[in-house]
């Protein structure tokens, strides 16, 4: 007898360090990204039935930010225990593009055509 799939948390990819970023899935299977800014952590979740690689701000369903101050960047089990918190309660749901318009997952995008292009 074969057990269904439960759909789990994943981190597909995270870079550690003071400007620690990443993406994955929630548990509910919606995509995410994060990035962290000075000493806080910025989440967005975005809808299941995003179809492009970078969603636009319309995509965001959920957005949290979270404090790092308190924990260790350069462990991967920190900062993955701080978004898993933050996927699973954020701070607004429903919420619309954040306030200078860009989604984290389009920022990740730029930085990742950089160094491909170096």
């Amino acid at each position: 007898m074969e057990t269904p799939e439960t759909p789990t948390f994943t981190v597909e990819d995270i870079s550690v360090g003071p400007h620690a970023h990443g993406f994955g899935r929630t548990a509910e299977g919606n995509s995410y990204a994060f990035r962290v800014r000075k000493s806080t952590m910025h989440v967005e979740v975005y809808r299941a039935d995003v179809e492009t690689e970078v969603p636009a701000p319309d995509d965001i369903v959920a957005s949290a930010r979270r404090s790092v101050r308190e924990i260790d960047l350069t462990d991967e089990r920190s900062i993955v225990a701080v978004v898993r918190d933050a996927v699973s309660d954020p701070d607004s749901q429903g919420a619309g593009p954040p306030e200078d318009g860009i989604t984290v997952r389009a920022v990740l995008s730029r930085l990742g055509a950089v160094i491909d292009g170096l």
